[in-house]
């Protein structure tokens, strides 16, 4: 590993945060050590451990160094990078040749840069002319992205920079452990506390982050949506509701409070299994202080009525006029790295640059034009990411897939497993070698975020730049470099550069005018500011110049972003999750992350300190259920869904429900977690129902 003399800022490669760090070289060059890089905002020095331990995953030790190719006996064997991308691009001609170009499918990651993510978009649409593309941030955040669409016309997770959250009088945390999942972040809701604001948290299980509630609700999982409609009709019935607010800047009221006055608070209860008071009491809270905020992570999102789940919340912020007003609004807590700009560049399936919609003329066109294409000739949406995995080995008959580990990370798991063996062709492009990897025909090692420069967009619409550090090990290649190679062979020699700042510079011409416009952000201005939040537009004074537009911290003061200007009320009732407890399956799984691991894990399982610290998959359960069923700590507990078989260590806690049992699902084999979830999908967002399904426990 061959590094510079001089220590090189830049951001950590896991979550959302994009917590800033600075890399300096180790005597002899050959690892770097993890400064704290106190100037950055977001996380003002501080680091988690997985942060911390990063540069372990740059160890050869661990990572792939060179191109993998499947032999006739089956083996993947070492090869050059001439023959390996030979390989797939002949593996994918063949295949668009003789089934057409939709039988050639694309699957990217939220870990990717923006200017890796909109560069596999327009691979896909201009090189191979599939419409068969998604990521797997569909299953991540699409269910909030989706409500603010349908609300406020614009999809930002955070409307308002992290740093406001301190000032805030009351926030409302829906299905998230910060303290687990963003460790630094959770800082903003102790400083908080010490002003005098108060924290309500909603979660099945009292986690780490619901120790610091001044009102923590334990809801069955699947009704959360039943219990932001109880908080609304409680709004409503106590003369709560800022009328001014909904007359001058929503609409859609009277039937979005006819929907929450259905929802009366001795149903509510009997569906959330919430005591009425404790409803009362979170109302009062959450309504008491000038200013207040709802935020939402993948609790109630990985829901079959995920984007609903959302809306209400989004309807609760509306009614009591929390929201396009300082200090107040609704925002979602993005988990992925990339997980905001990897959904804005186009390579989600209805998704052209800049946020733009693939079926509107108009941004085919411009998009077209910068791509130097007929508009005619961009497919149209495809499938969404589970649906895409599903059609595997069927209509879609091979696959290139970078950034992602599906066979660990997808719902139904062992059927995605099977339909990804299925397959004709499989071209895998990754740091390691994933468990997806090591199903592939190809197996392409790329660089990783300290090995390679790249913009990505963190949890506030902030644009970051991380810079490369040190040298690549020899072998290793780019992702643009892939793209450009795979590109030539396919026949489109140009449009396809492997310098991220010039992909970048491609990126702001793209998404100019768009939702999610770029054009006035440069890599030097992400530098100077620590970062641009966009929307930006090119200013009068060209590209980052001093007049330029200074970006936008904060949305909808002023206006939302629809056609009027107003906020869309939208009328939701709850139903139940598609699967719900009987006689055969008579408990609910959920699932989740504990801090030492990220993801599927394909990383963070191959750094000694954090396996330490979190060695395997487990089963959280209630002593009374443990009691009930005969399972001791420690010993094998066999979890049973309609989709299969988990078997992992019992961890018994009375910090869950009795009716309730969690595992995370960072790792693959017995105890994977999404062999059991259910693939059930959101009908508009297409998000997978990973929080709740139906399940029975016994000792193994």
């Amino acid at each position: 590993m061959h590094t510079s003399d001089s220590a090189i800022d830049t951001h950590c490669p896991y979550c959302a945060l994009q917590c800033g760090m600075r890399l300096r070289p180790e005597p002899g060059g050959a690892t770097v050590a993890v400064e704290e890089r106190t100037d950055f905002p977001v996380n003002r020095g501080a680091l988690c451990g997985k942060g911390r331990t990063a540069p372990a995953v740059l160890s050869s030790r661990v990572r792939l160094t060179q191109p993998l190719v499947r032999t006739h006996a089956g083996q993947l064997e070492p090869a050059t990078w001439e023959e390996a991308l030979d390989a797939v691009a002949a593996g994918l001609a063949r295949t668009g040749r003789t089934h057409g170009p939709d039988a050639v499918g694309v699957f990217g990651g939220g870990g990717l840069t923006n200017e890796k993510a909109y560069a596999l978009g327009k691979f896909a649409r201009v090189a191979l002319r599939t419409s068969q593309i998604d990521y797997n941030g569909r299953f991540c955040m699409s269910s909030a992205a989706a409500a603010h669409q349908r609300a406020f016309g614009l999809d930002r997770g955070l409307p308002f920079p992290l740093a406001d959250i301190p000032r805030t009088g009351c926030v409302i945390l829906v299905g998230s452990n910060l303290a687990e999942t963003m460790p630094p972040a959770l800082r903003y809701l102790t400083e908080l506390k010490a002003g005098g604001g108060t924290l309500i948290v909603i979660d099945p299980r009292r986690t780490r982050t619901a120790e610091q509630a001044d009102l923590h609700l334990a809801p069955r999982p699947g009704t959360d949506l039943a219990l932001a409609l109880g908080l609304l009709h409680l709004i409503v019935a106590e003369g709560r509701v800022d009328e001014e607010f909904i007359a001058a800047r929503t609409t859609g009221w009277e039937e979005t409070r006819a929907a929450a006055m259905a929802h009366w608070p001795e149903l509510v209860e009997r569906i959330t299994g919430i005591p009425v008071p404790r409803l009362r009491e979170a109302v009062a809270l959450f309504c008491a202080p000038e200013s207040a905020m709802v935020l939402t992570a993948r609790g109630p999102e990985q829901q079959s009525k995920g984007t609903d789940t959302v809306g209400a919340w989004i309807n609760l912020c509306l009614a009591t006029g929390r929201a396009g007003r300082p200090l107040s609004g609704y925002g979602c807590l993005t988990g992925q790295g990339n997980g905001q700009g990897g959904r804005e560049h186009g390579q989600k399936a209805d998704q052209l640059p800049g946020y733009r919609k693939l079926t509107d003329p108009a941004a085919r066109a411009h998009v077209a034009e910068v791509w130097g294409v007929d508009p005619d000739s961009l497919p149209g949406p495809g499938r969404s990411a589970y649906e895409l995995l599903d059609a595997l080995g069927t209509d879609v008959k091979a696959l290139l897939l970078m950034g992602s580990n599906p066979v660990v990370s997808a719902p139904r798991a062992a059927h995605i497993e099977d339909r990804i063996r299925s397959l004709d062709f499989l071209a895998v492009a990754d740091v390691v070698l994933s468990e997806t990897a090591a199903l592939a025909d190809v197996v392409l090692p790329v660089t990783q975020w300290a090995e390679e420069t790249g913009t990505t967009t963190n949890l506030e619409g902030r644009v970051l730049l991380r810079r490369r550090a040190i040298t690549p090990p020899p072998g290793v290649r780019s992702d643009l470099d892939v793209l450009h190679g795979l590109a030539a062979r396919l026949g489109v020699e140009k449009g396809f550069p492997t310098e991220p700042e010039e992909v970048f510079e491609e990126l702001r011409r793209a998404s100019a005018g768009g939702p999610a416009d770029y054009s006035g952000i440069t890599y030097a201005r992400i530098e100077a500011e620590q970062g641009v939040f966009w929307p930006c537009p090119q200013g009068p004074e060209g590209p980052g110049g001093s007049e330029g537009s200074p970006g936008t911290e904060r949305l909808f003061l002023d206006r939302f972003a629809t056609d009027d200007g107003r906020a869309r009320f939208v009328p939701v009732s709850h139903r139940d999750a598609a699967e719900v407890p009987d006689a055969d399956y008579p408990l609910l799984l959920t699932t989740g992350r504990v801090v030492a691991q990220y993801q599927s894990g394909a990383q963070t399982r191959r750094v000694d300190e954090l396996n330490a610290a979190a060695p395997g998959p487990f089963v959280e359960l209630h002593p009374r259920l443990a009691a009930r069923i005969g399972a001791v700590e420690g010993s094998p507990l066999a979890v049973t869904s309609r989709r299969g078989r988990a078997v992992a260590p019992a961890r018994i806690t009375d910090t869950i429900r009795v009716d309730t049992v969690f595992m995370p699902f960072h790792w693959p084999g017995e105890g994977r977690a999404n062999t059991l979830t259910n693939p059930a999908l959101d009908p508009t967002s297409r998000m997978p129902e990973f929080k709740v399904c139906a399940v029975r426990v016994e000792p193994a």
